[in-house]
């Protein structure tokens, strides 16, 4: 029996890893939830999934949730956590052997640092972590001796295919992107894009932040450092390629010229059930069927008779690539920034007060404007964090 905490249980990655758990009550058991502001959907995990604790965004959250499990009948009442100090508690709980963090954005920094010195492996959905705190992470990782599991689809299927390599080293890894919603646009078209047509990502159900972040290419271009970090390759052997079908997830090119790589189905329960079971692999296409996600369905060669097609990124366009590859590579405080004015400048979007390519070009002169700090503690990338922040705001 291994049991989990799940950071972010009511996003898309939690309520999926919740999918797979429901269907495997012998193999998994949820030791603490948290959640944001989706106190009913909470309630209903906590009445399902019995778990010791709970975490709440704040303690107005925290209040009202302890109000609802009062108002509840047959629930087992668990412990009730707010705040980063309340993540952090849930995420080094002595019961827990795994924790998955699909915490969105910086929020996951300090649960992640304090589930690894636990002890904890970590399922790993909470790619700006890495982005804005790689060295801490990675350093404490080594240290501690624990695993770091990726759940991304894209770092997962790099995982899985480095699983042959048997020490041989690694020529390439391709980072497949699906290009998003305004693949092959101009940067005169994107000036007009909506919000609506940003949030259609074309083959992937998530959450609208990421869904902006693909849009953009910015999701890309984090994960290009998350992989940098996880895997512990020069930037210059990371290539994006953009691959529309979304079929291949990523892979890896060793020396002698052979490729490896992780194809199927797009579907997040794949990587998150492989974190989960690791080195196993659990039966989702079978054992996966009787909710609202359905089964994992296997993938039809047969209906790929128009193949599979890959391209060049359009870094004049998508301006976000290189801002990312130079963030990492110059280090320091420039993927703190990159990271942090990001995320407000998204969430600007998404309440209708930028337009979609102001994220780019804001970006681009807040990077330009930049001048670096290095050698950064948890408390200055978290001060540098929310300078930036505060700026734009």
């Amino acid at each position: 029996m291994k049991h989990i905490s799940i950071l972010g249980s009511t996003g898309s990655i939690g309520t999926q890893a919740l999918n797979i758990i429901a269907q495997y009550r012998d193999r998994f058991h949820v030791t603490a939830l948290s959640c944001n502001r989706s106190l009913d959907l909470l309630l209903q995990q906590v009445k399902t999934f019995a778990p010791e604790a709970v975490c709440l965004a704040d303690a107005e959250g925290a209040k009202a949730f302890a109000k609802a499990l009062d108002g509840a009948a047959g629930i087992r009442k668990p412990e009730i956590f707010y705040g980063v100090e309340g993540l952090k508690t849930i995420a080094s709980m002595p019961e827990a052997d795994l924790v998955l963090n699909s915490l969105m954005g910086m929020r996951g920094l300090e649960p992640t640092l304090a589930a690894i010195e636990a002890g904890k492996d970590i399922a790993f959905a909470n790619k700006e972590t890495l982005v804005a705190g790689g060295e801490l992470v990675m350093s404490a990782v080594k240290r501690k001796g624990v695993r770091l599991l990726p759940v991304d689809s894209e770092h997962s299927a790099i995982f899985q295919s480095l699983q042959g390599a048997a020490g041989n080293p690694v020529k390439r890894i391709i980072l497949t992107a699906s290009g998003g919603p305004f693949r092959g646009y101009t940067r005169q078209q994107l000036e007009n894009v909506t919000l609506e047509q940003a949030l259609k990502h074309p083959n992937w159900s998530m959450g609208s932040k990421i869904t902006i972040d693909s849009a953009s290419m910015m999701n890309k271009g984090l994960e290009v450092i998350e992989a940098k970090w996880l895997f512990d390759v020069p930037l210059e052997q990371i290539q994006i390629v953009i691959h529309p079908q979304s079929v291949l997830h990523s892979a890896v090119e060793f020396m002698d010229g052979s490729v490896i790589g992780q194809i199927g189905t797009p579907d997040m329960r794949v990587p998150i059930g492989y974190a989960f079971a690791y080195p196993q692999r659990l039966d989702l296409a079978g054992q996966c069927g009787d909710d609202q996600y359905g089964p994992v369905k296997s993938l039809d060669f047969f209906a790929l008779e128009k193949g599979m097609s890959f391209y060049p990124a359009d870094r004049e366009v998508f301006k976000t690539i290189d801002l990312a590859y130079e963030a990492c590579r110059t280090g320091g405080s420039y993927p703190v920034v990159l990271n942090g004015a990001n995320e407000v400048l998204v969430d600007q979007f998404l309440k209708g007060k930028i337009r979609f390519v102001d994220i780019q070009d804001n970006l681009v002169r807040i990077m330009e404007e930049h001048v670096p700090k290095y050698n950064l503690t948890l408390e200055e990338v978290l001060e540098e964090d929310k300078r930036i922040r505060e700026q734009l705001i």
